[in-house]
């Protein structure tokens, strides 16, 4: 039985007993979260959130994308959020490669060029990158300056949150 199977069996299992239905759309709590796809980080379990409470946005490095700018912007604007969280880890792959190595490698497994995605946005410091990353939201024009944005290391091997002090 493949991944997917097993996950759809599990996902029958779920929906019998599903009660959550009832939840509104806008995040209880208030809260957007940008965190990197790693499957080490149970966001809502390492911040205590239930279903509902967040938007929780991720992807490859926890990066603000336009694909997370997006987010947020319709998270704030069209469903309430009022603050914003960036979260990082230690033990990144991000800072385990370059572009030039990575395409590289994808160039010689596959024999094709591609000019999509333009970047795969490695970086080489962690508190520095989610420093960006902050930078990034509150320089946009529609996210207010009102906005608590904040960004944080996750410690892979402690499950600690740290602040990156910007």
């Amino acid at each position: 039985m493949s991944v997917i199977e097993e996950v759809l069996k599990a996902n029958e299992e779920y929906a019998k007993n599903f009660k959550l239905g009832h939840l509104p759309m806008p995040p209880a709590r208030k809260l957007a979260v940008v965190a990197c796809m790693n499957a080490r980080l149970t966001v809502s379990q390492l911040l205590g959130l239930k279903t509902g409470d967040a938007h929780l946005i991720r992807n490859a490095g926890g990066l603000i994308t336009e694909g997370a700018l997006r987010s947020l912007i319709i998270s704030h604007h069209l469903l309430g959020t009022q603050e914003f969280m960036i979260i990082n880890h230690t033990d990144c792959g991000m800072l385990t490669f370059s572009d030039e190595e990575l395409r590289k490698q994808l160039r010689e497994k596959t024999g094709t060029v591609t000019v999509a995605p333009a970047s795969f946005h490695p970086f080489s410091d962690l508190e520095e990158n989610v420093r960006q990353q902050i930078l990034k939201v509150k320089s946009h024009p529609w996210i207010p300056n009102h906005i608590p944005v904040r960004g944080f290391v996750y410690d892979v091997k402690t499950g600690r949150l740290s602040e990156v002090s910007t």
